[in-house]
């Protein structure tokens, strides 16, 4: 992931042994909220519908029924959606959804960091 903020810049990437994409996906926006220092306005972009979904529609109404779906089933990755709220609540935050390998340098760069975690569990 990439944080810029003003003339900072900070790379970051990780990755976890036998894990989904959408789990990562979720990993990288919390670890990116996570290592910003006070409250901060925020434009966090990713390329994951799950995620822009999740945030943007399915969370409110997941702690408004316990954290059970609109099919009273428990939530998938609830121990990362939870994080992410709390991540998020610091922060003054404008989700982007951008498309994926779609020649975005910003997203190119974060694929390209997201593999280099992979790359380094081998």
């Amino acid at each position: 992931m990439v944080l810029i903020a003003g003339q900072h810049r900070k790379t970051m990437h990780g990755g976890e042994p036998e894990t989904t994409n959408n789990r990562m996906e979720l990993t990288a926006a919390i670890e990116a909220l996570n290592a910003l220092k006070g409250r901060r306005k925020v434009r966090l972009y990713t390329d994951s519908k799950y995620v822009m979904d999740g945030i943007r529609s399915w969370l409110p109404n997941w702690k408004a029924r316990g954290w059970k779906t609109a099919a009273k089933k428990p939530v998938k990755n609830q121990d990362l959606w939870q994080a992410l709220d709390a991540a998020a609540a610091g922060h003054d935050i404008e989700w982007q959804w951008v498309k994926g390998h779609d020649g975005n340098p910003g997203n190119e760069e974060a694929d390209a960091l997201a593999n280099l975690g992979i790359d380094e569990l081998q």
